[in-house]
């Protein structure tokens, strides 16, 4: 068993109980959000946090007299570090491994793609399918910004298309492109472990190297795309409308994800100066923007 000591903070003194959690032993320390505020796009090398945080330590089961030490000092220290909400808890050992699989199972998007981890048995039948685990790279299949673009492709599949995915994460939408059809796919992120990741699911899935090729953007070559894929946030993706329309065809489309509902119409305008036929299609709070590049 493991022990669990949980607070409400913010984040002007969540150093001060790190500390303190540290100082005691804690195995883990925790951070996560209280006021459900999403943090969307923070600056490179910056790591931001949220106002109200709920932080949880992690103690051994034979650290109970650490973790009495580390309460004490949060209820001595609770109304200076402004503390809400302390209590303790006992967590059971469990198998995580087996929890994690069990939470993700195969989905479907749209008429006939698939994903599927690679625990599941796949079927044999004439859908198309995709072998994906969850990784360090965005883009399982899980949020609405992806779901909303492999819905698109399922329904548009890009048959003999030569494609760019700005943004891969892992690989998923540049994967699901060669599947359905494209002829060749230039996987591009600022991250490289993102490229990483594109590799790795790309050889799971055979497809080979000349099929999907990964450059980080400044080492991206000179090509027109028939279609454009980023699914990344609505700042970057504002900042980069001359630059992924001029990468684009004359007539080629251009489909966009990871927008807010609030920021539908700054990308509107931003991309109205390249392109025409700019529909939105919505799920939940994020939207999807296609278009054609005039």
């Amino acid at each position: 068993m493991w022990l669990q000591l949980i607070c409400q903070s913010t984040k002007a003194y969540e150093a001060d109980i790190s500390d303190a959690a540290e100082n005691c032993g804690a195995a883990s320390i925790t951070l996560s959000d209280a006021a459900d505020v999403p943090v969307l796009e923070p600056l490179p090398n910056e790591t931001p946090l949220w106002d109200e945080i709920i932080i949880t330590v992690l103690f051994r089961e034979e650290q109970e007299t650490e973790l009495q030490a580390l309460k004490q000092q949060l209820i001595d220290h609770k109304t200076h570090w402004q503390i809400s909400h302390i209590r303790q808890e006992t967590l059971q050992e469990q198998q995580w491994e087996r929890v994690w699989m069990d939470d993700f199972h195969p989905m479907q998007f749209g008429d006939n793609l698939w994903i599927y981890p690679s625990w599941s048995e796949i079927p044999n039948d004439n859908s198309v399918k995709i072998q994906l685990d969850p990784g360090l790279a965005f883009g399982t299949g899980t949020h609405p910004t992806t779901a909303m673009c492999l819905e698109w492709l399922d329904k548009n599949p890009p048959l003999d298309k030569q494609v760019i995915d700005y943004g891969c994460g892992s690989g998923i939408l540049a994967i699901a492109a060669i599947k359905l059809g494209a002829k060749q796919v230039v996987a591009t992120d600022i991250d490289p472990q993102a490229l990483v990741a594109t590799q790795s699911n790309q050889i799971n899935n055979g497809i080979s190297e000349n099929q999907i090729t990964r450059f980080l953007p400044d080492n991206m070559p000179e090509i027109k795309a028939d279609l454009m894929l980023a699914n990344i946030l609505c700042g970057p993706l504002v900042s980069l409308a001359a630059n992924l329309c001029g990468s684009t065809k004359k007539g080629g489309q251009i489909v966009l994800s990871g927008i807010l509902k609030e920021q539908q119409s700054v990308l509107a305008e931003a991309y109205g100066h390249y392109c025409h036929n700019v529909q939105f299609a919505t799920s939940g709070d994020w939207v999807r923007m296609t278009g054609i590049v005039s």
